[in-house]
């Protein structure tokens, strides 16, 4: 295996600083641009099972990549 880095694990503290902050805002802000849309659309739903949760989002995932590919081609 190769390390590539290193990552720096801020300490816990009991009151917040304003570095810490921004780096959250940074993180988050970066994550946010990896996926534009997880193809499920937005609502509020209930499932009798997690397998019904499970294919549901895979059936979202299915379609929106199917949308995704047509465009692209």
């Amino acid at each position: 295996m190769k390390t590539v880095g290193k990552r720096r694990e801020s300490a816990m503290t009991a009151l917040a600083t304003g570095e810490l902050l921004a780096e959250g805002a940074r993180f988050s802000e970066s994550i946010s641009h990896l996926a534009k849309t997880t193809f499920v659309p937005k609502g509020v739903y209930r499932y009798k099972s997690h397998e019904a949760a499970n294919r549901h989002q895979q059936d979202c995932l299915v379609h929106g990549m199917g949308q995704l590919a047509a465009e692209r081609a």
